[in-house]
């Protein structure tokens, strides 16, 4: 009997393979003492195979290209999650090393805390790995630490036009890593700094910066203040919603997963970033990596707040404050056009303020 072929998987995650244990408690006990832990999960980490997972639970084939685990129970356990969730991809045992192991402990302030294994000798192991699920691939996913190893598959993309998202988080400060990484980089996730600490300035600073090296599209994430997106002259600020947060592990990857799978079935780039912070937002609000049903999420998505400005000569400019000026006036014409196809119709008397948005 002949087997079902496989749908190639338009998503393909590259990066560290571990499993990873989540574990839930009030707060984090101070030094020499212990917490009661309400719960524990357990899923498939780093990034590049959480947002694997979770693009599988919404249905899209998806494929995770990642570190040799050892051929221990944990590799083995790495390895049939992965099935289960019915990810493409050869997963590879050494005997080099036993599997690396990462634990995340979550307390109900959404703060986290992980202790990790990540050494060179197994980031070495994405060096061997084989690159033949990228060529069919509508999108590349690469995490900036796992280093320079990310290289090879971000050539490979490029040499099949396939698009690549790169997590660059706060590495975006290292310079040289910064110009090595920008000629490969299609969307590039990241943010101000290492504790996401600022303010919409701020956010716009970055943008900028990651759009004049040629990024295409730049996110500026915010944790619970929301996220940026610029793309060409568009820009899309979403506000994320209050919500009782009981585990932060995985928002990061889930925000990205959002966004990956809006920009898969060729979402607006607004109903891409609403649902991108909406995944988020409810995945805070209980432990593990279970996802919720796409209609749930699209549900909450609804109901964002969401602000748009306009990029254009290397400045910044908010549609919804633009001073009253002569309906001559260039900059207020070219605000209408793109006014009416991204924004909801309105009065025009309460649409077009003038602000320059100054550094």
């Amino acid at each position: 009997m002949a087997t079902k072929k496989q749908t190639p998987p338009a998503y393909v995650g590259f990066g560290m393979l571990t499993p990873v244990y989540i574990m839930a408690l009030d707060k984090l006990p101070r030094r020499n003492t212990g917490e009661i832990v309400h719960e524990v999960s357990e899923y498939v980490y780093d990034d590049a195979a959480i947002i694997a997972c979770n693009l599988s639970q919404w249905g899209v084939p998806s494929g995770m290209i990642g570190t040799s685990v050892g051929k221990d129970i944990l590799g083995h356990h790495v390895e049939n999650m992965l099935k289960q969730f019915g990810v493409q991809g050869r997963v590879r045992f050494t005997k080099k090393y036993k599997t690396p192991l990462e634990v995340n402990v979550s307390d109900k302030k959404g703060a986290r805390t992980f202790f990790w294994q990540r050494s060179e000798e197994i980031l070495q192991t994405l060096e061997t790995a084989s690159l033949s699920l990228i060529k069919k691939a509508k999108l590349l996913y690469v995490d900036w630490y796992d280093g320079d190893h990310i290289v090879r598959a971000m050539k490979e993309a490029k040499k099949h036009n396939v698009p690549v998202f790169l997590n660059f988080e706060h590495g975006h400060k290292n310079r040289e890593l910064f110009q090595r990484y920008a000629g490969m980089v299609t969307i590039c996730q990241a943010v101000t700094d290492a504790a996401q600490i600022g303010k919409k300035q701020s956010m716009l600073s970055l943008a900028r910066k990651l759009i004049n090296t040629g990024i295409q599209t730049a996110i500026i994430t915010m944790a619970s203040q929301g996220c940026m997106v610029v793309e060409g002259e568009q820009i899309i600020r979403v506000h994320a919603p209050k919500v009782k947060a009981v585990d932060g592990s995985g928002a990061g990857a889930t925000f990205s997963s959002g966004f990956i799978y809006g920009r898969l079935n060729e979402w607006s780039l607004e109903e891409t970033v609403r649902f991108a912070i909406a995944a988020a937002s409810l995945k805070v609000t209980r432990a593990g990596l279970t996802m919720f049903p796409v209609q749930e999420i699209q549900g909450l998505a609804r109901t964002l707040r969401v602000e748009h400005m306009i990029y254009r000569n290397n400045q910044f400019f908010e549609i919804e404050k633009l001073l009253k000026l002569p309906p001559n006036n260039p900059l207020v014409k070219e605000a209408r056009k793109f006014a009416q196809r991204f924004l909801p119709k309105k009065k025009k008397d309460d649409l077009f303020k003038r602000k320059m948005v100054k550094f």
